[in-house]
């Protein structure tokens, strides 16, 4: 197997084992809909937080391209997730499963929360768009002022 598609496929997994166990710690299930206080401090952290932390480790592991690849843990454990409550556990009294509609929004949100951490882990931590003297131009390393004198 090449090492890149190694490297991707331990970096989806450790960010899935990451969202799932923020999953945990936090015990939020954003897949059930139990009225007004299902939108908590930790409903919050869980959509938005955990997934961008996936996101940073995804882009530390995996370096360049990783702000693609930081979209699949956050999608396959909220898809296992649905399906498990769905199919095995079935929802808890005083609660209902959310409309495919509505968790697919919040899907999203957490997808996009999670290549906004693959997108700052590769600009902070590889330094993949940093400038480097081989690639800019002779004529913009002047300064203003030596060009215009």
């Amino acid at each position: 197997m090449n090492q890149r598609y190694l490297r991707g496929l331990v970096a989806v997994l450790i960010g899935m084992s990451l969202n799932h166990l923020g999953d945990r710690l936090l015990g939020v299930k954003i897949e059930l809909f139990s009225g007004l206080s299902t939108f908590s401090f930790a409903w919050a952290l869980d959509v938005f937080f955990v997934p961008f932390l996936v996101g940073l480790v995804v882009a530390w592991i995996f370096g360049m391209g990783a702000k693609w690849l930081s979209y699949f843990p956050p999608l396959i454990v909220r898809s296992l997730s649905y399906a498990e409550i769905l199919y095995l556990s079935g929802t808890p009294h005083g609660s209902i499963l959310n409309p495919l509609g509505w968790w697919g929004f919040f899907v999203i949100l957490a997808m996009e929360a999670a290549g906004f951490g693959g997108i700052v882990g590769e600009v902070m931590i590889k330094n993949v768009y940093g400038r480097s003297n081989k690639i800019i131009p002779a004529d913009r390393k002047q300064s203003v002022a030596v060009k215009e004198s």
